[in-house]
């Protein structure tokens, strides 16, 4: 008999991509299949829900033949978070478009429930800032539109959710949400894992419209309509792609931090303690989420930054160059000096989460040339990540190790400077596709395949990148970005 494989499925915002793993790890087989994004006016992203599963479809084809889709034993979902869809319960059709969690149309209503005096509860009990990326806001938004009145809504005729709620609705049974994914609708008290009556509350969002919140190991429906794959092979486990690229790095406990970086960056890491504690000592401009639930709820620290890899393609496309080109630019030189690129494009998000922000390229004089600014977007990356690492530091929470994936990180000069930046050891993957392999991982445990041990002892390879200045050299170069920073935020 031809050994046991796992199929893992990470729906991201421009692609779905599939695995096929092994049980010792190995990636057997891939494939990938695009997914299109609509910008009706600016400020708004959406995304077609049977675009997005013809996609998850399209990609398990791509990567499975027969023989292989017949050694499947389980299957791990993973999706992007904050996207918000309504669908029919009853025929399962999307009845509005996917809002994505980039879309910013929903700035108006956070300004009214700020003026109403809810940032600070809905801060408290979700662990998250009150901003349009979140899904609560964006569900008001859509219900508005489609059932002011909550009628269908309160009825249970209409379903709220997020992506992996979305696509597990159809392989059949009761709409439910893993937790991860859950935690980061801004309806849900974080230290209960459980929707909060005062949140739905403040967002008009009825109980009933909302998917049961439930483990990342399930239980969840057998898998059905994945061609060549079987119908009924289990559906293991479902994470949250950022979620499940830190539970890929082997950071089952506080200490080690991650930070996924591509077209925004998520900087997260493992809490102790319970909900109520964690949530009492954290940073304010620091989000509170679920990482994943297991035998329990497990607490994770994470800074979303808004623009990474957005940046380096902005600037490459103001100097009339591709991003490998500016890459080699910004090498050319040893250090940007002065010159700061902060991209608050759309505000800036984590620690500080400033909508007002805007994008200010400061510093420079008459013999400022085009290198120094692609450094200087370059440089812009690791000072963000430095400022949330600085911000959890500040809270007490230990961050001993930087673990790094994403397009941007395949720079080895980033990667120095992120250590210099933020004085830890960067370990880059050699795997790019750590959201899948993440929830592969979880998929095995739960399917036998794994032990929480043996994952943890995996050999991940990478390169390392320890920190290569003094203190001193440090606080300089931070000081530099945090004067163009009050520029940008003033």
């Amino acid at each position: 008999m031809q050994a046991p494989l796992l199929l893992a499925i990470d729906q991201g915002t421009s692609s779905t991509k599939c695995l096929a793993v092994d049980g010792e790890g190995r990636v057997v087989a891939r494939g990938q299949a695009p997914v299109s994004q609509q910008t009706p006016h600016p400020g708004w992203v959406e995304q077609d829900a049977e675009e997005i599963w013809a996609s998850v479809r399209a990609a398990v084809a791509a990567t499975l033949t027969e023989d292989l889709a017949a050694r499947v034993v389980a299957v791990g979902l993973s999706t992007q978070r904050e996207s918000c869809v309504i669908w029919d319960r009853k025929t399962g059709a999307p009845l509005t478009p996917v809002l994505s969690w980039q879309d910013q149309r929903t700035e108006p209503l956070c300004e009214v429930l700020r003026a109403d005096g809810h940032d600070a509860l809905i801060r408290a009990r979700s662990g998250l800032p009150l901003d349009p990326m979140f899904s609560a806001v964006k569900a008001k938004w859509l219900l508005d539109r489609i059932d002011p009145d909550r009628r269908r809504a309160e009825a249970g005729e209409l379903v709220i959710g997020t992506i992996d709620s979305f696509l597990v609705s159809r392989f059949g049974g009761e709409p439910v949400v893993e937790a991860g994914n859950a935690s980061r609708m801004q309806l849900v008290d974080v230290a209960r894992a459980a929707y909060d009556d005062d949140l739905l509350g403040i967002f008009t969002i009825p109980r009933a419209a909302l998917p049961r919140i439930v483990p990342s190991t399930g239980p969840f429906p057998a898998v059905k309509g994945l061609a060549p794959l079987p119908d009924g092979v289990p559906l293991a486990a479902v994470m949250a792609d950022s979620h499940s690229a830190l539970f890929a790095h082997g950071a089952f406990a506080p200490g080690p931090v991650k930070a996924t970086q591509g077209t925004g960056s998520s900087v997260m890491g493992l809490m102790a303690g319970t909900g109520a504690e964690a949530a009492e000592r954290l940073h304010p401009g620091v989000c509170l989420t679920i990482a994943w639930w297991i035998d329990a709820p497990m607490l994770a620290f994470e800074g979303n930054i808004r623009s990474a890899g957005s940046t380096l393609i902005w600037a490459a496309e103001l100097l009339g160059i591709d991003p490998a080109e500016l890459a080699r630019l910004a090498a050319s030189v040893d250090d940007a000096g002065n010159v700061h690129l902060v991209p608050g494009f759309n505000g800036l998000g984590a620690p500080w989460w400033d909508g007002a922000a805007v994008a200010t390229l400061s510093g420079f004089t008459l013999g400022s040339g085009r290198a120094v600014v692609a450094r200087a977007a370059l440089d812009s990356i690791a000072h963000q990540i430095a400022d949330v690492l600085d911000a959890v530091r500040a809270s007490g929470v230990p961050v001993d190790r930087l673990h790094v994936d994403g397009g941007p990180t395949r720079n080895d000069q980033l990667m120095q400077f992120e250590a210099d930046m933020t004085g830890l050891t960067v370990a880059r993957t050699d795997t790019a596709e750590l959201s899948a392999l993440g929830v592969a991982h979880l998929a095995g445990l739960a399917a036998g395949l794994f032990t929480i041990d043996g994952l943890a002892r995996l050999d991940r390879g990478g390169t390392e990148f320890a920190p290569a200045i003094d203190a001193a050299s440090r606080a300089a170069k931070r000081a530099g970005w945090a004067r163009a920073l009050a520029r940008s935020r003033s």
